[in-house]
């Protein structure tokens, strides 16, 4: 694991022009931030040694540089999921090189359904804590002790400091921006009525299929985390109407504009 770290590591900073101060990962359909870029630079997932690669509609499987709000960003277009039939160091070997590039900052964004009465198709909901009780654990096996220990405290996965930042962002948009849990199931198929009964009861705000393997090993490599969901659909059994990859993608770029705004504008923010 290390090696292929180091190898997509060396790979990378030869052909971008400084260390990027923040990571950020875009979810299904959210593509629109990457248009904002100045100066970009894009390396393909298939010429990164050791990286994999995506195939899920909606995710373009680039690492795009450039400059976003004055702040020299590299952006994920594109991740790899679990139920790709990745395991879970393919799925979160981004995270780790990014850590390794000595990038301390992440955003991690994901399209989600909402299980909360206060989400609906279109919203934004800042994550402030997750659920992750019935998938694997991204940390078992042996630890990579030059990230971090074999036993990471998780009580604040998600940065006070950058939700304080992010809360008062939200506060001058001309849109509402909420809070709430999200939780990671493993997909690909969508969750049952009786899974979301159960989550919600849980405390689940929102459910998707991606986030907190990559930011539980975020967390892990030391790295300060910002979570936020996309709200596309209602989550199994709250509406009588079956759920599908097509509504998600299609929610997403309609009301996408929103959720662009609102990352334009928070990521100086988090360096202020």
């Amino acid at each position: 694991m290390i090696k292929r770290i180091v190898a997509a590591t060396n790979f990378i900073r030869k052909g971008i022009q400084r260390t990027p101060d923040l990571a950020i990962i875009l979810g299904s359909g959210l593509g629109g931030l990457s248009k904002l870029l100045e100066e970009k630079v894009e390396v393909n997932y298939e010429d990164i040694p050791g990286f994999p690669t995506s195939t899920v509609q909606g995710h373009a499987g680039k690492l795009l540089f450039g400059y976003l709000n004055g702040i020299y960003v590299v952006m994920m277009q594109g991740r790899f999921h679990y139920y790709e039939g990745h395991n879970m160091e393919d799925v979160t070997l981004p995270i780790r090189v990014f850590a390794n590039m000595n990038i301390k900052h992440i955003i991690i964004t994901n399209a989600a359904g909402g299980i909360g009465d206060h989400l609906n198709p279109g919203d934004i909901m800042l994550i402030n804590d997750h659920l992750s009780l019935f998938v694997p654990s991204v940390l078992r096996g042996p630890n990579l002790d030059r990230f971090g220990p074999r036993f990471p405290d998780m009580t604040s996965v998600y940065s006070k400091r950058y939700l304080d930042k992010a809360r008062k962002v939200a506060s001058d948009m001309p849109f509402e921006v909420k809070e709430g849990v999200y939780a990671y199931m493993t997909g690909p198929r969508y969750e049952t009525a009786a899974d979301v009964r159960a989550l919600k009861i849980l405390g689940a705000d929102a459910v998707g299929m991606s986030t907190v393997p990559e930011a539980i090993v975020a967390k892990h490599s030391g790295m300060e985390v910002v979570g936020i969901s996309f709200i596309t659909n209602k989550a199994a059994g709250i509406l009588a109407k079956p759920l599908s990859h097509n509504e998600v993608l299609e929610t997403a770029n309609v009301a996408g504009e929103n959720m662009c705004q609102f990352v334009h504008a928070l990521v100086p923010k988090l360096f202020k």
